[in-house]
């Protein structure tokens, strides 16, 4: 019977703008009113539309200031005065009833005082019941308020609350920092960044304990915020020696960057209470300015969604949503327990498995499993043979792998059932650094590798071992995306110094179940490089020419490579393969310039709207 669809065609959404990543990905940051005096460190409250600029660092005379100017939206107005000068202070409520509390006095002391604002004049209240600080965070309400962290002597852990008479101290962070950004309420508030070092871990607050979630995508201390804990942008900051314009919106789970600030800056006020319409104000560029910016995200827009088509009404196009592997980037995962090179990999980004390797100084083969549930790294059964530098189906199921050859051209192969390790059917030839590929504990294959560069491809059905065609290249070293029917051999050690284009080859080679054929060429040709990702769509990532090791990461898209973002720590030689899709690599351990790595690093592209356009 026919469809409708395939009779009468189907509906395409119209819409006066594209679709966006979320709400903050609409946004944008637009001038306002200039701050009456140029100032930095300074406390913040309020609204995009009624917000207070409270104290602050002024450079003339250099030192805390006690004016609180007042914002309507468009300028700003001086009103009265703290009781005390301060800066580094930390605010929190609205322009009719709010409050400041710590920070530091001319010209260094560090405060534990607070007050609070009747919309009229500023009343000292309770100080802190614990020790003093300054570069704090707080949020809430006059009535019930949250101060957490800052700078003591040392960077500080501390959280307090105020319950409008008096403060407590309740359950102390779990990175002690200052200078950071922070926002929320009392009992749900979220803390971003800071020193030192600059650093990039997030913790929520539910009114009981700090939970850490995902990090912000750029290190870095002297940034603000505003929002709620389900909801907040993050902006400017520090990492010696950048300032950063850079605005990070949170949906509750994850950062996505979005439209910068206009001048990059530190230590900046902030409003606190909205994540699509705050307001920054003053800071340091690095001199202290009264500049002032709003941020303006959509309050209806359309989400979305992969797979979706729609046509563009305003640019006359028609636009499909997907993936765009180009535009990733990595950031940082949970750590190995152990840091390991050479070894081998299996499962997704967030279901991985990391097999044998060579761990320490002595490069000595393990026998250790380890798997990774997204966030951290869990030991499991060992492997019966230690063995690096072999080969795994790459795109298997975590649970339902099968590892093969390895150190000393071993020939041995064994599977994982999630439990256990158990030896089969060895190699017909057994040999170290091919590229191994394949989907499950039954389906694999296994191409080229040592001694001297080999070409042999054998492949797997999970009860022995057949030769097969073979690469057209011989290589060792090289990595491999894909199943057994359909996966790439990328890059590798042809052994061959006057190899065209290199010993160290850029050549990638296609599998189709039956025989490799040459497909585009990488960029940089390199051995020792992981991948990710299917036969059509797939990354590369790192590796090494003989003395160098390399942060590069090339995507593929079924014709040719571009180059995308690097890595953050160069490395070679490590669980390749890791995750199935290219859009959500995992590079897992490495040789790095200096030591056996166990970091872990993460690669995620976000959905894009592609034109569609006829030929």
């Amino acid at each position: 019977m026919a469809k409708y669809s395939d009779i009468k065609g189907f509906t395409v959404q119209t819409l006066s703008t594209d679709t966006v990543a979320n709400q903050g990905a609409g946004g944008a940051w637009a001038s306002g009113g200039s701050l009456n005096a140029v100032k930095q460190n300074l406390g913040g409250l309020g609204s995009q539309t009624a917000a207070l600029a409270v104290g602050g660092f002024i450079p003339s005379p250099p030192g805390g200031t006690a004016d609180v100017e007042q914002y309507n939206g468009s300028s700003w107005t001086e009103i009265a005065n703290l009781n005390a000068a301060i800066s580094s202070n930390a605010a929190a409520g609205t322009t009719t009833a709010g409050m400041t509390f710590g920070g530091a006095q001319p010209p260094s002391t560090r405060q534990k005082t607070a007050e609070v604002w009747d919309g009229s004049s500023w009343t000292e209240v309770g100080d802190f019941s614990g020790v003093v600080r300054q570069a704090l965070v707080g949020g809430g309400t006059t009535t019930a308020a949250i101060a957490a962290a800052g700078y003591t002597t040392d960077y500080a852990a501390i959280v307090e609350t105020w319950d409008g008479s008096s403060w407590t101290e309740t359950t102390d962070v779990n990175t002690a920092r200052a200078e950071l950004a922070g926002f929320g309420t009392q009992s749900n508030f979220l803390m971003a960044g800071g020193d030192p070092p600059p650093i990039s871990a997030t913790e929520i607050w539910n009114g009981s304990s700090w939970t850490e979630v995902s990090e912000i995508n750029t290190a870095r201390g002297q940034l603000k915020g505003s929002g709620t804990y389900t909801s907040g942008v993050v902006y400017g900051g520090y990492n010696p020696p950048t300032l950063y314009a850079n605005t990070e919106f949170w949906d509750g789970s994850t950062w996505t960057e979005v439209s910068d600030l206009s001048t990059a800056r530190r230590r900046l006020g902030y409003s606190s209470t909205s994540s699509s319409a705050a307001v920054a104000f003053g800071g340091a560029t690095p001199s202290s300015v009264n500049v002032t910016e709003e941020w303006t995200a959509p309050a209806v827009f359309g989400k979305q969604v992969e797979g979706q088509l729609f046509f563009n009404s305003t640019t006359n196009t028609f636009k499909e949503t997907q993936l765009s592997v180009p535009s990733g980037t990595w950031a940082a995962g949970g750590d190995l327990n152990s840091g390991i090179s050479a070894g081998m990999g299996a499962g997704t980004q967030t279901a991985g498995i990391a097999i044998g390797g060579m761990t320490g100084g002595s490069y000595t083969p393990s026998t250790k499993t380890e798997q990774y549930n997204g966030s951290s790294w869990t030991e499991v059964s060992d492997l019966n043979e230690a063995t690096s530098s072999g080969g795994a189906a790459h795109n298997s199921p975590y649970a339902n792998t099968v590892r093969f050859g390895g150190n000393g051209n071993t020939d041995k192969t064994e599977t994982w059932d999630n439990s256990s390790w158990t030896a089969v059917g060895d190699l017909n030839t057994g040999r170290i650094a091919g590229a191994g590929y394949g989907d499950s504990s039954s389906s694999a294959g296994y191409a080229g590798g040592d001694p001297v560069s080999s070409n042999i491809n054998e492949n797997w059905d999970g009860s022995s071992w057949t030769e097969v065609n073979n690469l057209n290249s011989a290589r060792r070293y090289g990595g491999a995306v894909g199943t057994k029917t359909a996966a790439l051999v990328i890059g590798g050690d042809t052994d061959v110094p006057g190899f065209p284009g290199g010993r160290y080859t850029a050549r990638v080679e296609s599998w189709d179940g039956t025989n490799f054929t040459e497909v585009g060429d990488m960029n940089t040709g390199r051995a020792y490089v992981g991948g990710s990702g299917t036969q059509t769509q797939a990354i590369a990532f790192g590796g090494s020419p003989p003395s160098s090791y390399q942060s590069i990461t090339e995507a593929w898209n079924g014709t040719s490579w571009t180059e995308v973002a690097d890595l953050t720590t160069a490395r070679r030689a490590w669980a390749s393969g890791i995750g199935t899709a290219a859009a959500t690599g995992l590079a897992a351990g490495g040789e790095g310039a200096s030591s056996v790595l166990a970091a872990t690093e993460e690669f995620t592209a976000s959905l894009a709207n592609k034109t569609i356009t006829s030929s």
